[in-house]
């Protein structure tokens, strides 16, 4: 069972044009993504304002 800290984590948007969640980039990643450009096409995330860049960029280096 996950504790409250990483159900907030997982469900935290990190990118708000998309909707997207850093737990749905971190699953991204456990998967074998290891590209913003990968992520972006799967999510979305990056391809509005852009400001979520840094914040994926900063999970892939994790």
């Amino acid at each position: 069972m996950e504790n409250s800290t990483d159900s907030t984590e997982h469900n935290k948007v990190i990118c708000d044009c998309t909707g997207t969640t850093e737990g749905k980039v971190k699953q991204l990643i456990a998967d074998g993504v290891d590209s913003l450009d990968v992520i972006a096409d799967k999510t979305g995330a990056t391809t509005g304002c852009g400001s979520c860049d840094i914040l994926i960029e900063e999970l892939l280096d994790t």
